[in-house]
């Protein structure tokens, strides 16, 4: 662990909040002893959900590096990653994972990810936002034909 990564994501947080470009989080993505991705929560700034710091880090990350696969990579987060960024941690495949703040202590300035753990723990039919399935099969052909794509690129 190096602080002076963490030292940056938590800088970053400070900047992007007194921006106002969103909450008080920030990321970096290192690789081989060198930042060569930074990010803050820049969700008010865009009105897109999605642009948590992580989340931010990681697509710049991914564009400067020409790749998808970050598994050379570790991220330094001023907070524990939330679920969503959670998951692009496992789609990008990075090697580490550094936080200061605990999800707690998001729930405690209003930032709960709760609901969402609740959530993905229950069967789709007990969500509270309904999901339904609606089987079809042009989808299932689709699925077939990416498994009998002979240049396919596996992820």
């Amino acid at each position: 662990m190096n602080p002076e990564f963490l030292t940056r994501a938590i800088e970053l947080s400070r900047e992007g909040m007194r921006a106002n470009e969103g909450g008080p989080f920030g990321a970096v993505v290192v690789r081989d002893g060198e930042i060569i991705a930074e990010g803050n929560n820049r969700v008010l700034l865009t009105n897109d959900p999605t642009n948590h710091a992580e989340m931010v880090a990681i697509r710049r990350a991914t564009e400067t590096l020409g790749r998808f696969d970050l598994s050379d990579c570790e991220l330094y987060a001023s907070c524990e990653p939330c679920p969503m960024c959670l998951g692009a941690i496992y789609w990008a495949r990075l090697g580490r994972v550094w936080f200061a703040n605990t999800r707690e202590d998001a729930a405690d300035i209003d930032f709960d990810d709760s609901l969402i753990y609740r959530e993905l723990d229950k069967p789709i039919g007990e969500r509270l936002i309904p999901f339904e399935h609606v089987p079809d099969e042009r989808a299932r052909e689709i699925f077939a034909e990416w498994m009998d794509k002979a240049d396919r690129t596996p992820y």
